[in-house]
């Protein structure tokens, strides 16, 4: 039986370097754990029009637009709705990376992502549960 509490403490090693993994969590690793809550709780929307729908009706609490967009307008278009509107906008590098984050992938038996879908505009309008990411994020905006 001593054998068996000897063992019990190995497993609480990974759990404590679950906070110290959450304590210096930066601003890409906490928006893509927003993402993914919010795409969990049915609070994400993609794509310009969809994008611009929510913003018009004051239901966007953040929006996130790749900066590898080429279309000038499209920029234009979302920047200005996201002032007009007071809506609270970050950007990302990669347009298939914020693909990934919001849901337009497969995802395979290794769980790695497959047939990424670049996506330009990702509008959150319910982030769902209160994480740690949620927090990072909105100091992040505040700060900006």
């Amino acid at each position: 039986m001593s054998g068996d509490e000897v063992e019990v403490p190995v497993p609480a090693e990974p759990v404590a370097a679950a906070p110290a993994l959450g304590e210096p969590m930066d601003l890409m690793t906490a928006l893509q754990l927003v993402l993914r809550k919010s795409l969990a709780h049915g609070g994400l929307t993609r794509g310009l029009h969809e994008a611009a729908k929510v913003i018009e009706k004051h239901a966007a609490q953040l929006c996130v637009l790749a900066e590898d967009c080429d279309q000038a307008d499209y920029v234009k278009l979302v920047k200005s709705l996201c002032a007009e509107h007071n809506v609270n906008l970050m950007t990302i590098p990669s347009a298939k990376t914020l693909g990934e984050w919001s849901g337009l992938c497969k995802i395979d038996s290794e769980g790695k992502a497959r047939k990424v879908v670049g996506c330009s505009c990702v509008v959150v309008k319910d982030f769902g549960e209160d994480t740690e990411g949620l927090h990072v994020v909105q100091e992040y905006v505040k700060s900006h």
